[in-house]
């Protein structure tokens, strides 16, 4: 026999199933990824059509059986607003999703990941930090979150701790002084370096309560990504769009 589950979840993913269904990749407080069926979500006056899109957070009530789990009912919690009248946004915050699909594993809760999840989509769609800061926070706090934290205190051949200038084996996760840098490494400021301490170390509450200069941001931006790239082995579409538009 089957169960009702009450929860909170995301959608991370939405896909036309029997011309008026979808089936949603959901991460949910209690129960983890989920792929669920939300029957008739695409049909006119569904109750289901608002919380069965991309980046809804609703509270669900699931059926689950022994092989499917099913949306019988939900109650919205927050759409993003923001995000969905703006193109590059949308994209963004998109390619959250899709990282945090990736990071999740079916049926086991973690309640940091969604967190970082709706922290992230909440301060894009009202604008509490720009974009440049906001995703780069948010991909490496997702690799720590996922047992990818990058070795950042010191460097990692001569034991240095304040390198002027550092450069970062991304394969490895680990830092090297300018003294022991190899050429293929990529380079980073003081500045990028101190806001990378700061990112995977800080309270999840004031994971986007830091600055910095225009380059600094910039290298920041390319290492955190590239990091990312490099230690999940993978493309990402969204990335790929969002970048194409950004």
């Amino acid at each position: 026999m089957g169960k009702y589950i009450n929860t909170a979840g995301i959608v991370l993913r939405e896909t036309v199933w029997k011309d008026s269904s979808k089936i949603l990749t959901v991460l949910t407080d209690s129960e983890g990824k989920l792929t669920v069926t939300a029957r008739g979500a695409l049909r006119k006056n569904s109750m289901l059509a608002s919380v069965a899109q991309l980046l809804a957070f609703s509270e669900m009530t699931i059926y689950a059986t022994r092989d499917r789990w099913v949306l019988t009912e939900a109650r919205s919690v927050e759409q993003f607003i923001g995000l969905r009248g703006d193109l590059v946004l949308l994209s963004l915050g998109s390619y959250f999703a899709e990282l945090t699909e990736a990071a999740a594993d079916e049926d086991s809760p973690n309640p940091g990941l969604l967190s970082l999840c709706l922290n992230a989509l909440y301060a894009l769609s009202e604008g509490i930090k720009a974009p440049g800061y906001i995703k780069p926070a948010f991909e490496l706090r997702l690799m720590k979150i996922s047992g990818y934290a990058p070795l950042l205190s010191r460097c990692s051949v001569c034991g240095r701790e304040e390198p002027e200038r550092a450069s970062m084996d991304m394969t490895g996760g680990t830092i090297r002084c300018s003294d022991c840098a190899q050429s293929q490494e990529t380079v980073i400021s003081k500045g990028a370096l101190s806001a990378m301490r700061y990112i995977t170390g800080c309270d999840p509450k004031k994971l986007f309560s830091f600055t910095l200069s225009s380059d600094a941001l910039r290298e920041l931006s390319l290492a955190a990504e590239e990091y990312l790239l490099v230690q999940l082995d993978r493309r990402f579409r969204t990335l790929e769009f969002y970048k194409s538009i950004g």
